[in-house]
């Protein structure tokens, strides 16, 4: 049975996606947000006492940093004082519109990328465009284009990586692979430079009695990061990409054999027994403590567990998945974080602006590198302890940028692509879908949005 947390949770998505349909449909209410005036208005204006609601998800040191941010802007602007509301990932999902849509919202938010969160906010009016204060505070030549184009939207939120920006960040994700230094060498293993070597790892680690792959996928999005390693493996980079933003609309497939054959090593791997036991049932904070602690040889998940395990930690790794042929450009899911934006019904948007340019400054992405977050910044230099976690991570996500083999999160597809992917993924490594079936599946949220599109 469900919990009240969990029922409550659905009926404000229900909600949510109420507010959100009526605010859409022809003849709805709905007004687009418009920029303000350039030349934008530049740092905090003294007009009296301000208070900026902040919504974020971040948590751990992180949130730490986060709050150590907060005060220090507070102390540069004496006149603002900031409220920070922190919700994790599900919760901004869930409430996050619904916060917006109402009349004591917040005035900056972490709104993620995508179709199903900052798309949905753009069509229906709740985001601020920041086109003319990222001219104003030279956003747009501090990071590189395809930063800039995940949190861009055409005003009616129509087109997803093109037309006016909605939200701004300064560091980047990346997921791939972290592994156990002594545990790998006490199984006589080297880093695995080609895609069949780490399967052949995976079963010397099951063979020894070890835990392969330490990974819990009740909390769902962990099963679209062991998904999308081994996809980016087998389909192309442009096709990725592509298929993500909805540059070609239907005239691309989800079903395809490139997919059906991620499909199937993925569960192959689970019927393998390369997964932690019972992780069907087992959250992903567990799974990082786990792995923490010496559970398992590998865990693919992203930079983000840095954090976790201690940025100057010499006893873990970490790689981008091996491509198939050894020496080819490695690829892996990630690039931009969350961004910050505007809401579109702040009566405080030049003081929000100063406040998201203080907290995508070099300082702030100096202290937020030692939890693991990559700085973005153009021509910015980024040095660390060499025989680290944090710089394996470092080094991996400059060579995958370099390669520019970076592929955005799969699940921004379509507005519902989150739900069906990590639904599907989690039947399937149960076996209750075939590879074939969970393509099908895929394919017909994918389809069915595309077709719908005006």
């Amino acid at each position: 049975m469900a919990s009240s947390a969990v029922r409550l949770k659905i009926a404000l998505a229900v909600v949510f996606a109420t507010v959100v349909a009526v605010a859409c449909t022809p003849g709805g209410s709905v007004t687009q947000a418009t920029a303000p005036p350039a030349p934008a208005v530049t740092g905090v204006p003294d007009t009296g006492p301000i208070t900026l609601t902040v919504w974020d998800q971040e948590s751990g040191q992180v949130g730490k940093i986060w709050d150590q941010l907060n005060a220090e802007f507070e102390q540069k602007y004496p006149n603002v004082t900031i409220k920070r509301v922190n919700r994790d990932f599900g919760e901004l999902k869930t409430l996050l519109g619904l916060a917006m849509s109402g009349p004591h919202g917040p005035d900056v938010v972490e709104a993620n990328q995508g179709w199903p969160d900052m798309g949905h906010l753009v069509k229906a009016g709740l985001l601020l465009p920041l086109d003319n204060y990222a001219q104003a505070y030279g956003w747009t030549s501090r990071v590189s284009p395809n930063v800039l184009r995940v949190s861009s939207w055409s005003p009616d939120g129509k087109e997803f990586g093109t037309g006016n920006l909605y939200g701004y960040t300064t560091m980047g994700e990346l997921v791939g692979v972290y592994y156990n230094e002594k545990m790998l060498s006490d199984l006589g293993l080297n880093v695995p430079t080609t895609f069949d070597e780490f399967q052949q790892d995976l079963d010397t680690a099951k063979q020894a009695g070890q835990i392969p792959i330490q990974f819990a996928n009740n909390d769902a999005f962990p099963g679209i990061h062991e998904f999308a390693t081994i996809q980016d493996q087998m389909a192309s980079t442009s096709y990725l990409t592509d298929l993500i933003f909805g540059t070609k609309r239907d005239q691309l497939s989800f079903d395809t054999p490139e997919n059906v054959q991620a499909a199937t090593t993925l569960q192959d791997w689970a019927n393998k027994g390369y997964f932690t036991p019972g992780f069907g049932g087992a959250g992903y904070d567990d799974a990082v403590s786990n792995f923490a602690k010496g559970e398992g040889l590998f865990m693919i998940t992203g930079n983000w567990i840095v954090e976790n395990l201690g940025p100057d930690n010499t006893d873990f790794g970490f790689f981008p998945m091996p491509p198939a042929t050894a020496g080819d450009p490695p690829v892996a899911t990630g690039g931009a974080g969350f961004p910050l934006s505007i809401a579109a019904g702040t009566e405080h948007a030049d003081a929000a602006a100063a406040y998201i340019d203080w907290m995508t400054s070099d300082h702030a992405s100096d202290l937020l590198l030692q939890t693991g977050e990559i700085p973005l910044h153009n021509g910015k230099t980024t040095t660390v302890e060499p025989g680290t976690v944090l710089a394996d991570v470092v080094d991996a996500a400059r060579s995958v940028s370099d390669a520019n083999g970076v592929v955005p999160y799969e699940d921004w597809a379509t507005p519902t692509f989150y739900d069906t992917l990590t639904s599907s993924i989690q039947e399937l490594m149960v076996n209750r879908l075939t590879p074939d079936q969970f393509v099908q599946n895929v394919e017909a949220d994918y389809k069915d949005f595309q077709t719908s599109r005006p």
